[in-house]
């Protein structure tokens, strides 16, 4: 439970919980520059590496609710320590795959154990902090999510460089070694003890949902959006995830309690989330295919050229200017700034100079100040709207919109791109394309959540 000091080794804590969360974030991401290698070793197809992609978010989408809850329920350093072993044997096994369907199974795998994760670290960073504190470790939380969001290729590019495919996950089993051993010793326990049970009927329903509705749209393309396949699979995911909402309105113990978008604010900042994380998965996807494909870069220079991004973000977070910036601003100006810096951003990748990497460096520089000042508000203005008992399933929300919008970026992005190429465009127009549709998805989401979160603070008021 958090005290009105916080508990005496709080950043210690928040350092040790920050390093687990990189570790899962990072496989969001890692694979992108490997997508070549992929395509040449095991022979994949597109709709074989978006679903590399996609089965470890749309795993941890579905279990990332139940993850919360028993993480409430059960105990968060107990979470925390059984998804580090998970994760850790997830990545051999998919280090040591020799196919794209078990690298597949393996990446849907490691996403349980990344599932118990990330409820949990934003959850304990609530519970060991002071209320005063909450935004700056958030703050520091959200770089860390930057780092991982924008780091797995460069870390991806520099071990492809050197290794063959694999070893982009076996460099996982060291750090989660490491982050076991840490959080026994360092992080302590917290739990409700009336915390609601796992409601595995809504996470079943919504693991299918969520997965039939991505292979509708990947497999839109190459079938057509009005074949048999696509049209099947969509009505599915439209039945399924109207029964998930069903059953959970119904539930005595939901792992989803409706009640809670009632809440202007926590619906305003779940709006931008989703959209965010659409817009930035699916680009950063189009982005290393771009550097790679369209600009000549190896998987290791493409890598570098992103990191910008991620600095940018570590930069205004950890100096705390981001942190002050959205004081002086207020919750809804600040979201509404940092989209549209970040929609900017996208912008100027798709459309300045794109025979050149200025055009990139622009972008990646407004992406990362977006990010730096809209993303903190956005899980600050989540978390506070969820009892603090609550706090994994709070993480839980939080963390399964998101995955679920970098899952379904990938997977609209992927599609306009295969489109654009299936239609006579240039690869280079049709990733333009794609950033574009990224960049209005940011935008809306921008101006959407900024909106909500402004009527909740009148009507407090």
């Amino acid at each position: 439970m958090s005290t009105p000091q916080g508990h005496p080794q709080r950043w210690l804590i928040l350092g040790v919980i920050c390093l687990a969360q990189l570790t899962v974030l990072l496989d969001n991401t890692v694979l992108n520059v490997a997508i070549p290698s992929l395509t040449r070793e095991l022979h994949a197809q597109t709709s074989d590496i978006q679903w590399m992609i996609n089965a470890y978010s749309l795993v941890q989408s579905g279990l990332l609710l139940t993850a919360g809850s028993a993480a409430d329920r059960y105990g968060r350093k107990k979470m925390l320590i059984t998804g580090l072993a998970l994760f850790g044997v997830g990545s051999l096994v998919a280090g040591l795959a020799d196919s794209t369907g078990r690298l597949i199974a393996a990446r849907a795998g490691m996403g349980i154990g990344g599932a118990l994760l990330l409820t949990t670290t934003l959850a304990v960073a609530m519970q060991i902090f002071s209320p005063e504190e909450q935004p700056k470790a958030i703050g520091i939380w959200s770089a860390v999510n930057a780092l991982g969001f924008a780091g797995g290729p460069l870390i991806g590019g520099f071990v492809l460089d050197h290794f063959w495919w694999g070893a982009i996950f076996l460099v996982n089993i060291p750090v989660a070694a490491l982050g076991l051993v840490a959080v026994v010793a360092l992080v302590p326990e917290s739990k409700n003890p009336r915390g609601d049970r796992p409601d595995l009927p809504g996470a079943v329903l919504s693991t299918i949902g969520m997965a039939s509705l991505v292979y509708a749209i990947i497999s839109a393309p190459s079938h057509g959006w009005t074949s048999a396949r696509v049209l099947g699979t969509a009505a599915v995911a439209v039945l399924v995830l109207s029964a998930f909402a069903w059953w959970e309105s119904r539930a005595e113990e939901p792992m989803l309690d409706l009640h809670f978008f009632r809440d202007p604010r926590f619906t305003g900042a779940v709006a931008g989330a989703v959209l965010i994380v659409f817009g930035m998965g699916g680009a950063l996807f189009l982005l290393t295919q771009h550097l790679q494909f369209v600009l000549g870069y190896g998987p290791l220079e493409a890598g570098l050229r992103t990191a910008p991004l991620a600095l940018t973000v570590v930069a205004l977070n950890f100096t705390g200017l981001s942190a002050k910036w959205s004081a002086r601003l207020g919750t809804p100006v600040s979201i509404a700034l940092g989209m549209v810096c970040m929609a900017g951003g996208l912008v100027s990748i798709a459309e300045v100079d794109s025979g050149g990497y200025a055009g990139t460096l622009l972008g990646l520089l407004l992406i990362g100040a977006g990010c730096a000042v809209a993303n903190p508000a956005m899980a600050h203005a989540i978390m506070s709207a969820i009892p603090p008992e609550k706090a994994g399933v709070g993480a839980g929300i939080n963390g399964t919109l998101a995955e679920f919008g970098n899952g379904l970026g990938v997977a609209v992005l992927g599609a306009v791109l295969s489109s654009s190429v299936a239609s006579g465009e240039s690869l280079s127009a049709a990733l333009g394309a794609g950033q574009l549709v990224g960049a209005v998805a940011v935008l809306v989401g921008g101006f959407v959540a900024a909106g909500l979160l402004r009527r909740a603070e009148r009507v407090s008021a």
